[in-house]
């Protein structure tokens, strides 16, 4: 065993591998695909979006970010409504995410998010949400 503090994308890889075949002999078909909805600012630089993927019939939001400049313009939930028709049109029934207490469980509520699991005291003293919202 060795502990690699800055492992590389091979790495990585090498783990994932054997747990892809597993899955894919002994689990439904994953159809995993990326999916990324990119902000642009005036000079065509991506400067947020939305990263996820759709993969067992789900849609997982990795990452959602709106710069300071886009926000309260409704750009966020453009964004969220943007990557559920995408999943809707891959067959998804629904998505899931999570959020931190400081970051933006209200949001998410908003648009219909409802909480499935929580990790208390990550960090210490805040939680960690989970939620999701059935298409």
């Amino acid at each position: 065993m060795e502990v690699v503090n800055e492992p590389t994308a091979e790495d990585r890889a090498a783990i994932a591998a054997p747990l892809v075949i597993y899955n894919r002999d002994h689990g439904p078909p994953a159809d995993a695909k990326p999916l990324a909805l990119l902000l642009k600012d005036n000079d065509g630089q991506t400067v947020g979006g939305l990263w996820g993927k759709t993969v067992y019939d789900w849609m997982y939001v990795e990452l959602l970010a709106v710069p300071e400049s886009m926000r309260g313009k409704g750009m966020g939930a453009a964004l969220m409504r943007a990557a559920e028709d995408v999943a809707i049109a891959r067959g998804c029934i629904g998505a899931w995410l999570d959020t931190f207490a400081f970051q933006a469980r209200p949001f998410y509520e908003k648009l219909g998010y409802s909480i499935f699991g929580e990790l208390a005291d990550h960090p210490r003293g805040g939680s960690r949400y989970f939620l999701h919202k059935k298409f």
